[in-house]
Parts: structure tokens; sequence; C-alpha cells
């Protein structure tokens, strides 16, 4: 621990070892380090890993790596007490190479992931925590870890320690973030087998769908609600922030349990086995919380950046991006031999001309307006359900009568001008 690396990276979640296995692949001596017993003891995501992205890293990835099922089906649901309206789309093409997105287990793909990195010559050290980072005239050249005489140099360190990172903040990168910058998610994984998963999702072997669900699942507060199917199992979870948890004195795992039990979800899981409960923040201030991302001799990449797509529920894909970048902009740095700010900006220069920061941009102003106009989901996805009941339901009403009855009960319930409004306040936070 006492020699000098090219690069320290903090973290063995997507973010850091997208960065280190290619600062490794092209000939730098990387240190990795991992605060779990093994990578991905630590982390949790929905389950969701788009290709693109990672066959960027290791192309024809899928053949090898431990992956749950190609996804065919993405679907929408706007849920009420006791109904729902659903909308997505399938498509087979994404079903066969190079398909689109896949479900996952992090822990075994982590694993495998940072293996790959080993491969290529990462030295990776887990169950150790970074304490701090150390510096010299205001440039970072190390980290103090828990291990005795667990003080190590590198000419970079990048921080890929997740959303709550200490390291950061002891620098002075980024603030104590507001509740309504971070959500909370909690997740159980229910065992299920094949046929059930295939028969209850209208699925065959080898195809997968996720469910993303909105209003009742959160009980009208800002978040959403998600379903994933695995080989043998389901994803289940339920996120909100963490101001309308506190707002409404919710429980993760009440809304959890409110989630499994409901009428929608109940038929999808019953019968199945809990195998286990995970919890996690996801950050969710998007382009307005982003920090400070290069410094001298330090780089900040995943979701110590902030770098999420909340609406979209696009992370892992970011945090490989991210780390890419990072471990790009120092393999040009070290054949400047310069590791300064300036050499180490051209990171955040390339980040802020991708789809990451361009994407977090036309988003930026989304999660304030959902966050301070709970109506979204308190008052018109149940409004969506209950106009969808009536039309649907052949009562001897012409459908011209039902269409009217319907408008004037949006516009009774909120008033004409309020509802224009809110149309026009919610098209302005997602054009």
């Amino acid at each position: 621990m006492s020699e000098k690396f090219d690069v320290i990276v903090v973290g063995a979640g997507p973010a850091g070892t997208s960065c280190a296995y290619t600062c490794a692949k092209n000939g730098l001596k990387v240190l990795q380090i991992e605060r779990g017993e093994y990578p991905g003891s630590k982390n949790v995501m929905g389950g969701v890993l788009y290709r693109k992205q990672m066959e960027e890293i290791i192309p024809e990835f899928w053949k090898e790596a431990p992956l749950e099922r190609p996804v065919v089906e993405q679907r929408f649901w706007m849920m009420d007490k006791e109904s729902t309206v659903s909308f997505g789309y399938k498509g087979l093409e994404w079903g066969k190479e190079p398909y689109n997105n896949f479900t996952v287990l992090r822990a075994p793909f982590d694993q495998w992931f940072a293996k790959k990195g080993v491969e290529q010559g990462v030295l990776l050290i887990n169950e150790t925590v970074v304490l701090e980072c150390l510096t010299e005239n205001g440039k970072v050249v190390g980290v103090r870890t828990d291990r005795p005489d667990g003080e190590v140099y590198a000419d970079v360190v990048v921080l890929a320690d997740g959303v709550n990172s200490l390291l950061a903040k002891q620098l002075g990168y980024h603030k104590e973030f507001r509740p309504d910058e971070v959500a909370l998610t909690v997740m159980e994984v229910i065992n299920l087998s094949k046929d059930k998963i295939n028969d209850r999702f209208n699925l065959e072997d080898n195809q997968g769908c996720t469910i993303e669900i909105f209003g009742d699942s959160t009980k009208g507060n800002l978040g959403t609600a998600f379903i994933y199917t695995n080989k043998d199992s389901i994803n289940i979870g339920v996120g909100t922030t963490l101001s309308s948890m506190i707002k409404a004195k919710l429980k993760p795992y009440d809304l959890l349990d409110y989630l499994k039990t409901h009428p929608m979800v109940r038929p999808l899981i019953e019968g199945g086995e809990s195998a286990e409960y995970l919890a996690h923040l996801i950050p969710e201030g998007g382009y307005h919380s982003v920090p400070k991302v290069a410094g001298d001799g330090v780089l900040l990449a995943g979701d110590a950046a902030q770098l999420v797509n909340a609406i979209h529920r696009e992370g892992s894909n970011m945090a490989m991006a991210s780390g890419t970048m990072a471990a790009e902009t120092i393999i040009d740095a070290k054949k400047r031999g310069d590791f300064s700010e300036t050499s180490l900006n051209q990171y955040r220069e390339t980040l802020y001309q991708s789809f990451i920061i361009k994407d977090l941009e036309k988003y930026k102003d989304a999660t304030h307006t959902f966050e301070h106009y709970p109506q979204y989901f308190k008052e018109y996805v149940p409004m969506l359900n209950r106009a969808a009941s009536k039309f649907f339901t052949v009562d001897g009403t012409p459908k011209k009568e039902k269409q009217k009855e319907i408008m004037k009960s949006f516009t009774s319930e909120r008033g004409t001008i309020r509802v224009l409004q809110d149309m026009y306040r919610a098209w302005k936070a997602v054009k």
C-alpha cells in the first residue's frame, strides 16, 4: 500500500469499475478500493442495465456477464387505489442481439465486472474504508484508509463512492444535500419460478419486462415504484424523495408493504418467497445539484457527481459513461504529465458535452416542479383512472357525451384556468 499508483479509484460500482478497467487496459497502474466485502455487496439499483454504455467498455459482454433477462417490454402504470391506466411498448427486436437493456442482480454483476478489471491489471482491495483524501498544497495526492500504514499515493484519485460522498464533502466539492435532492428507495427480491413469471407477465424464456408505477404506489407523493422480472425472481421496490417522506410521515418499508398488497400488484408476486431486502439513497437533484467534478488531482464520477436522470430512471449507464470519460481524461493527462485542475477539466468539458448533462439539463426543473405541485400525482392520476373507467364502461351513454362529461369533470375539479396552468407547467418541466 506504500507504493505510488497512477490512479486510485474509490468505489467498485459501475462508475468506479468502468474507470479502473479502462485505465488499466491502457497501461496505467490502478488501485481500486471497495469498502464492502465484495463489489456489489453495498450497491443497490432497481435492476436494469443498459447495453450501449457497457458494450463500449466490453464488447458483446452479454455473452459472458451474469445477466438475468433481456427486456422486451417496458410498461408504465398510472395507478389509483383499485385501478391502473397502463401503456408501454413491447418489441421482440429487443430480445435479439445486440439487445437494448437487461435486468440484473447487482451483487453477481458487480463482482464479474470488477474481476474483468482485475484481469486487466487492477489491484482491487475489498473491505477497506477510505477515511480521507491526502492533499499537498491544495492538490489531492492520495488517500488514507483504515488499514495499518494505510496511506497510499497516486497522480489522480477518482471518487466513485456513491451519492453521499463524504470524501467529496471533505474537499468542499459539494454541500450537504437537501431532502428534496435525494430519494430513498427500498427494494425486495422475491423468488418466483420461471414458469410463473412467464405466465403472469406474458413472457417467454429469456424475455424480461419492467413496470414503472406512478400515483398510488407512493400514496400520491413524488416518486415511483417498479417491478422487474429476473430469471426466477422479481425485483419490486418503491422510492420517494426524503422531503416527501418527511412531509407525509412515510416509513419506506411500510410503503413497500403497501405496494405489495395493492390489488394491481399482489397477483403478480403471489406465492413468492422473500429473498432479500435492500435500501439505497439515490441522487434526485439533477442538473442543479451536479457538484464540482474536477480538481487538482481528483475527479468525481457516477452517483458521487449526482449523475442520475430521475425522469427516465437512468443511473448505471450514466455512471459507466462518466467513469469511462474520467479514465480517458486521466490517460491524456498522463501523456501530458499534468494532473492539475486545468488539465483534468477535460473531463468536465467532455461530461457537459455528453448525453449525460444534456439530459439532466433538459429535465433540470422537473423534480422541483412535481415536488412543489403535488396535484400531478395526488389528483391527476386518480382523475385519469376515473376518466378511463367512465369512458370504457358500456352503459348506453353515447361516447360523445362521455367525452364531454370527462372533460367537464377535469375542469370542474381543478378549474379550467388551473388545468391549463398545470398542463403548461408540466410541459415546460419536461420539454
